[in-house]
């Protein structure tokens, strides 16, 4: 019981810190610091446990492919070529339903802080003559921008699940899919149904708009097919676009520049180093004991504790960071199908976060009534949710 408590004081001012908007690095130290003194570390002992830590490879792969996820995301943006996509989207598209969908669905995935704010106005734009409200416009443009998180690799919450747990990525992206085709179904059935048919005419779409896609599909076929590293499938990407594009010495070195993140740095460290001093204090230990002697099921607790993390601050990477390392510890919960649905259940918590900045932006643009936005948005996670469950059913060992 004691575990217990500890763990739950160090949660809440992970939490707390989280929604003063701090630091995610930092606050993962904090919490490793927290977790040291309540268990009565010994202080030269942290360094050989953080420094035992910081020389596996894992870690640096995850360092490098998070930057090189930021490099090619700036070379897709600042050279049109993400502008591209949505132009030869639309020149293929001719139910303006299927465009509004689309459009939040093609900013989404590249990953951006606040992406919906972009897509808004193109969901407006296609929504003209249509009789449809705002909540359904919000609820559009917020909903299909998000599919990616579960299955796309150029999403870091996803990669630093696949890095924690040690599962490959590919079969974390085969175990989500399900979810990311539920949310497309949801935003269907309570974004789109009673929407009427609104077809305009095919345009020629250019052979340059069509090539706009092809680097997203070999890091994809990379990754998932070839089963190659993410790191040397979006590096192989990057370094096809700096040929294509004629990028000078110059200008590579200034796009690497600009993908290296010292705040992605600092959370990857820190993220690691609460997972060590976690792992070494027994603390996930006393507490699957004390489960497994009270006879509470494995399956409500690996839903609540991603949830209230995602929902307190709507993040995927931070709830990945702060609970997978307590999760892994269950006894159980060290398969697959486990992380799944704890990823499943976090996600979900992002996704109703009040605090989540795509859903507040958006809101705020269409002028919508944020209650009407989540009666949709409650019925389309227990869509997800109920897949997740029948899922971990059949799949669990």
């Amino acid at each position: 019981m004691s575990d217990i408590i500890k763990i739950i004081s160090v949660f809440f001012i992970m939490v707390l810190l989280l929604k003063r908007r701090w630091n995610l690095g930092i606050v993962m130290f904090i919490s490793s610091l927290m977790l040291a003194l309540l268990y009565a570390f010994d202080p030269f002992s942290l360094p050989g446990i953080l420094l035992k830590t910081y020389a596996d490879k894992v870690i640096l792969n995850l360092i490098l492919s998070l930057t090189l996820i930021r490099i090619f995301e700036n070379i897709m943006r600042k050279n049109g070529i993400m502008q591209e996509m949505m132009t030869s989207f639309k020149g293929m598209v001719h139910d303006r339903r299927v465009l509004m969908a689309s459009m939040p669905g093609l900013i989404g995935l590249l990953p951006s802080m606040g992406g919906a704010l972009f897509s808004a106005p193109m969901v407006e734009e296609a929504s003209k003559g249509i009789d449809i409200s705002s909540e359904k416009k919000a609820f559009i443009n917020y909903w299909f921008r998000h599919p990616w998180e579960f299955i796309l690799p150029l999403y870091p919450g996803l990669v630093l699940a696949s890095a924690m747990t040690q599962y490959a990525l590919r079969d974390l992206i085969i175990f989500n899919l399900p979810y990311a085709l539920c949310l497309l179904a949801g935003g269907i059935v309570w974004g789109l149904r009673g929407v009427g048919i609104h077809k305009e005419g095919f345009k020629r779409i250019s052979g340059r708009g069509s090539l706009s896609f092809l680097p997203l599909v070999i890091i994809l076929f990379m990754v998932i097919i070839l089963h190659l590293d993410l790191s040397v499938s979006i590096g192989a990407a990057t370094l096809g676009l700096f040929i294509v594009l004629r990028y000078s010495l110059r200008d590579i070195v200034q796009a690497c520049k600009e993908g290296f993140s010292w705040d992605i740095l600092l959370i990857i460290l820190g993220i690691m180093a609460f997972k060590a001093v976690l792992g070494a204090s027994g603390a996930v230990a006393g507490i699957s004991v004390f489960f497994s002697q009270t006879g509470v099921p494995l399956l409500p607790v690996l839903f609540v504790i991603p949830f209230i993390s995602g929902f307190l601050t709507g993040l995927t990477f931070g709830f990945v960071g702060s609970t997978f390392p307590i999760v892994l510890g269950f006894e159980g919960a060290n398969n697959i199908s486990a992380i799944s649905f704890a990823f499943a259940s976090g996600f979900i918590g992002v996704l109703v976060s009040p605090v989540h900045l795509c859903l507040v932006l958006t809101r705020e643009y269409f002028k919508a009534d944020m209650a009407a936005i989540y009666m949709m948005i409650l019925k389309a996670v227990m869509l997800i949710l109920a897949v997740a469950v029948a899922e971990y059913m059949i799949f669990a060992p």
